[in-house]
């Protein structure tokens, strides 16, 4: 058993803790949260991005382009021809839940394009589609056609058009890379233009799994899959680059692990830098740590430990994929109840430093357990992930914050999140298990 020593300092400030517990979707849709709107409110989830929302196909009614404007040879400009009905119900719900909408332009993935595709196509006009989204903008932030004013701030161009280089396998873009790269600009351009203080990006990576085995000094042409993720990227910067089309943010995804991840999230800093975009955001805006854990103490240690490590990577915000609790991506609700896997508490327990505002210095001693520290001048926190495999002894020693008393809440196998009495120069984290230390 590893002695593991955490080192806080609440008098250095670092920076701010980064909104790294956002999440794909709601709990439930359209009524009877089940109480879930509370919890998502008390866990202080920031965002939620709004992709694969209503089921397949979009539930035919959320979110998606073709459900939001279902004619496309429809006149845009009139407000008759949007369905906003089931889209504004879910947005009405997430704002005053706290969780600002992070709204994707485009569709849902279609599963089984090996019998048909259907509304992955590109746009019959990159223009039109463009001005059609203008409007969804307008709707939900202007008030246009009994809209609303959100100050929704992300809105991002589709979603992962990298998915299968072989078109007639693409599950998300019935298209050519060229065309993808067309609407992007096309959109991006007309939208920023349009509307200067809103921020507009894309396009969903489906990652970098092949890093270790890709020269990328060099990309060449691939018919493997994981190269052609890298060989998108890199061409989708060269085009963009070239035109100065606006990127305000860049999203990729991931399913692998936590170590893997840190390695992936530097790598589309380096890439975005080069090619000029110092100023993008980074958006690790789909990811999941492996649903075979869903509904174990293993799934949260493993959320909150790469929420709590990708925070000292580029990455600027995390999306977990996903809060449906129809979903089996969802490892924060039970789907037969509707109670809260213990995984909900690692999502709880970052929204706590999340609250707290700034990040503090914050250094672990030990293999595998990952801790990050939060303070907004008068209290502080910090959360804890056993990620080690085994049960481990920690010694928690601070700096500053001298006049308060530590409260210990513990999310193990015989708790979730319970308050325990126990000693922070020897106190034992059980394999697994998450912890937040309260000041």
């Amino acid at each position: 058993m590893q002695n593991v020593k955490i080192n806080v300092n609440f008098e250095n400030i670092c920076g701010k803790i980064k909104p790294m517990h956002a999440v794909n979707n709601m709990p439930t849709l359209p009524r009877n949260s089940n109480g879930w709107d509370e919890k998502m409110t008390a866990a202080r989830i920031p965002f939620g991005r709004l992709h694969d929302t209503g089921g397949s196909f979009g539930g035919s009614r959320y979110v998606d382009i073709p459900n939001v404007f279902p004619d496309f040879d429809a006149d845009e400009n009139d407000p008759a021809n949007y369905d906003f009905a089931f889209t504004d119900v879910l947005l009405e719900r997430m704002v005053k839940s706290g969780v600002e909408p992070y709204y994707r332009l485009g569709v849902t993935i279609e599963n089984y394009v090996d019998i048909k595709a259907y509304r992955i196509y590109p746009p019959k006009d990159n223009a039109k589609w463009a001005r059609i989204c203008e409007h969804i903008i307008i709707h939900y932030n202007e008030g246009w056609a009994d809209g609303f004013r959100y100050n929704i701030t992300y809105w991002e161009i589709w979603n992962e058009p990298d998915n299968y280089p072989e078109i007639e396998l693409n599950q998300m873009w019935r298209g050519t890379m060229e065309q993808y790269f067309e609407l992007y600009e096309t959109a991006a351009t007309y939208l920023k233009n349009r509307f200067p203080n809103i921020k507009i990006g894309g396009y969903g990576s489906c990652g970098f799994y092949n890093l270790n085995n890709v020269d990328v000094s060099n990309i060449a042409h691939s018919t493997n899959r994981f190269d052609y993720f890298i060989e998108f990227f890199h061409k989708f910067l060269e085009y963009m680059s070239a035109r100065k089309v606006p990127i305000d943010f860049f999203g990729w995804h991931t399913y692998a692990g936590l170590k893997d991840n840190i390695i992936f999230a530097n790598y589309p800093r380096q890439y975005l830098d080069k090619y000029g975009y110092t100023e993008t955001e980074i958006h690790l805006n789909e990811w999941n740590p492996g649903v075979a854990e869903r509904g174990k103490l293993k799934d949260a240690s493993n959320i909150l430990g790469v929420m709590i490590s990708q925070h000292a990577t580029p990455t600027d915000m995390c999306m977990y994929y996903d809060f449906r609790w129809w979903s089996t991506y969802c490892g924060a609700v039970n789907p037969l109840d509707r109670s809260p896997f213990k995984a909900y508490y690692a999502f709880y327990n970052f929204g706590q430093l999340y609250a707290l505002g700034k990040c503090v210095e914050c250094n672990v001693v030990g293999n595998d357990v990952y801790a990050l520290a939060a303070t907004n001048g008068e209290n502080g926190g910090i959360a804890v992930s056993n990620n080690s495999g085994e049960d481990v002894i920690l010694n928690v020693f601070t700096l500053g914050l001298a006049d308060k008393t530590a409260k210990i809440y513990m999310t193990d196998e015989k708790h979730i999140h319970d308050e325990i009495e126990a000693d922070l120069s020897a106190l034992t984290l059980p394999k697994d298990a998450i912890l937040y230390i309260e000041y």
